[in-house]
């Protein structure tokens, strides 16, 4: 079953043409991870998806209608689309527990009840249970991103989009979130995740998009991609991005 159909998806600032006739599709259970270089259009790309930024021409489909028409609800068509950002985006002055429990009440409309009983669920599955009274500045980076992640599942979205939710990470939480991110791979939740980290993109993804200059340069399974890329732009990406890993 295809959740969203991207077609010939363009984004301008100003005169600069950021991304250019994007097309693509993503179904139901699948996990795909974008790469490619800072300013390939990656981050941006997501943000039209779940219209943080208005795409200056395409369509996006989802269930059948096109999600860039004027009367197009897009309030409702964003709860559908779990988000989850570098920098994580929590309420600080509210606790673990009611940040992940505001979203469901205020656009959801669940009772309170429903509304915590969701989050605990979440919260104990990333491992942040026992913080539910802690703010987000008593917490970790790596931590805060897990409750992010907590709050994202308890909206019982569609489709979670990740956008490189390790970047803002010291290197030792970085791994705890992958793990995380993991865990829902098997769940069998669809993602998009926009990634640096090379080995998590080819070990846990069923599709791998490699973006350079505002453009699909290259599809494929993830063996495709990393082990026999077609294009010398992913080539020359992928080589140059493991000689500074090694």
């Amino acid at each position: 079953m295809t959740i969203i159909q991207v077609e010939h998806l363009s984004k301008f600032y100003g005169q600069n043409e950021v991304l250019k006739d994007i097309n693509f599709t993503i179904e139901k259970g699948e996990v795909v991870s974008i790469i490619g270089s800072s300013g390939s259009g990656k981050s941006t790309l997501l943000r039209c998806l779940n219209l943080l930024e208005k795409p200056t021409g395409g369509n996006i489909i989802y269930k059948n209608e096109n999600v860039l028409q004027e009367d197009y609800n897009e309030s409702k068509y964003r709860t559908h689309l779990g988000m989850v950002f570098q920098q994580f985006n929590l309420f600080s002055n509210l606790n673990v527990l009611n940040n992940c429990v505001v979203g469901q009440i205020k656009v959801l409309g669940r009772s309170q009840e429903e509304a915590t009983k969701k989050a605990l669920q979440y919260l104990k599955e990333v491992g942040m249970d026992r913080f539910i009274e802690a703010k987000p500045a008593q917490l970790s980076g790596g931590q805060q991103q897990r409750v992010a992640i907590a709050r994202a599942l308890s909206m019982d979205p569609d489709m979670l989009l990740f956008d490189e939710p390790t970047s803002a990470l010291d290197p030792e939480m970085v791994g705890e979130v992958l793990e995380i991110i993991k865990k829902l791979v098997v769940s069998g939740l669809t993602m998009i995740v926009v990634t640096h980290e090379m080995a998590f993109a080819r070990d846990v993804s069923s599709r791998v998009i490699f973006m350079d200059k505002g453009v699909i340069a290259e599809e494929g399974t993830p063996d495709q991609i990393f082990n026999h890329p077609h294009e010398d732009r992913t080539k020359e990406f992928l080589q140059r991005i493991l000689v500074n890993t090694n």
